[in-house]
């Protein structure tokens, strides 16, 4: 992580002449909210915040109670390339909400990350993550979406037309600090995945929100659309957020143990074992959208069942292949989670549950390599593998009862998040779909 202070700040803002910055924050369900404010005002934010009204942004406060502060983080100040480079140039910082007194506000999604990285933290862990968000790229948002192409997994154009703005894309993460590891065509037409370098997990849940804007941003600059939508076509793959995680002991990676037959130390199987447990009750958060169970269906490469493997692609989690002198990769890879959650409460509640495997010794089940999805149903039942909840409405009944989540949330998001999900499935489950007047209306 940068080591940015305020004096860094101020001394950039003045060198390059720049006129605005924006406060970053996010709302309990990651959508990105903003404000600028001008150079004049900087020294001040950066000393004591600043004020803003939050009874309208969603899962924060009562009209009530609405005085909130922005407080900048100085680590995350960067220009902004999308906007002008000559003059009135604008950069951004990322900001932890306040309560007026100085405490943390409860329902900020940034704050619930940061907590749950102490408790990491006093038992002497860095949690360390890499995410990989597929998206896709439309022709507009409006109407039957129209892909771009009609390209395959790691095609090239002529296929691939999306292959410039993906480059520019990338240069415009490296420019604002986001490492990229690789960037190629994923499997469905005009679906498209940029993978980010692991670092610790609050510059990540940072650097996945920039990104998510830098993908769209760059896609309106040329006329198209981008979308993280987790199942924006029928019949086609949906986009994921394979997350990589790690815990490390400083320098050393407490997940590797050279001794054990799938190089996995007690740590690392703990955790594994503390994923699966509390896989259905962390789902919800992981996959936060009516839309998201769309993807969690058997037959497009996203898990359904509760298992692990080291080469089987079709488990919840897979350990990846250990290279000798590669003991600091060694790292598990959650295949559920969806691109449109919000990042920090994901990684939040992901570090819980591995965390609770560590700390009360589950023990880790013996890996599937076989195929699960051509498994008969008792032959899984005998297995004993679980299933992953089919819909929101299934996510949110066990994720209401789950105490783990709860503590890991915090009352006042868990309870905001549970009752925002609520709203979106009733609303759903009223809809009348063009599916089912294909079906009935001319027959019943």
């Amino acid at each position: 992580m940068s080591t940015k202070d305020k004096e860094y700040v101020l001394k950039i803002v003045k060198d390059h002449d720049i006129r605005f910055i924006r406060m970053w924050f996010t709302d309990i369900l990651g959508f990105l909210k903003s404000f600028a404010i001008t150079r004049n005002e900087l020294e001040g934010a950066l000393e004591e915040g600043m004020g803003f009204d939050g009874s309208s942004i969603e899962g924060f406060c009562r009209i009530d109670e609405s005085d909130m502060i922005a407080l900048p983080d100085p680590n995350t100040f960067c220009i902004l390339p999308w906007r002008p480079q000559d003059e009135n140039k604008v950069a951004r910082m990322f900001c932890d909400i306040i309560h007026p007194d100085g405490t943390p506000f409860e329902g900020d999604p940034r704050g619930v990350l940061k907590r749950n990285l102490k408790r990491a933290a006093d038992l002497g862990y860095t949690f360390y993550v890499g995410p990989e968000l597929e998206y896709f790229y439309f022709k507009d948002s409006v109407g039957i979406p129209q892909p771009l192409d009609q390209g395959g997994y790691f095609d090239l154009t002529p296929l691939d037309v999306a292959s410039d703005l993906r480059r520019e894309t990338v240069l415009t993460l490296e420019e604002m600090g986001v490492q990229v590891e690789y960037s190629h065509h994923e499997v469905a037409p005009s679906q498209h995945e940029i993978d980010l370098k692991y670092t610790d997990a609050l510059t990540m849940a940072d650097n996945a929100m920039t990104y998510r804007l830098v993908v769209k941003e760059i896609a309106l600059k040329h006329g198209v659309h981008a979308t993280f939508m987790p199942k924006p076509l029928t019949g086609l793959n949906g986009s994921g957020m394979h997350t990589h995680q790690s815990l490390f002991r400083g320098e050393r990676n407490a997940f590797f143990d050279p001794k054990d037959m799938y190089h996995l130390s007690k740590e690392g199987k703990g955790y594994i074992a503390g994923l699966l447990k509390h896989a259905r009750e962390i789902t919800l958060v992981a996959n936060q959208w009516v839309n998201s169970y769309k993807r969690l269906v058997p037959g497009y490469e996203a898990p359904v069942y509760i298992t692990w493997a080291r080469r089987n692609r079709s488990d919840l989690i897979r350990v990846p292949m250990y290279k000798p002198g590669k003991e600091n990769a060694t790292r598990i890879e959650l295949r559920s989670p969806d691109p449109a959650c919000n990042p920090y409460l994901a990684f939040a509640v992901m570090l819980a549950a591995g965390l609770d495997g560590i700390e009360k010794g589950y023990d880790l089940s013996e890996p599937v390599e076989q195929n699960v999805y051509e498994m008969k149903t008792d032959e899984r039942e005998s297995l004993g593998i679980n299933i992953l909840p089919e819909d929101l409405w299934e996510a949110i009944r066990v994720t209401e009862k789950s105490e783990l989540v709860r503590k890991a949330l915090g009352e006042h998001v868990f309870t905001n998040f549970i009752e925002n999900k609520k709203i979106e499935w009733e609303k759903y489950r009223a809809q009348v779909t063009d599916l089912e007047l294909d079906m009935y209306l001319s027959i019943l």
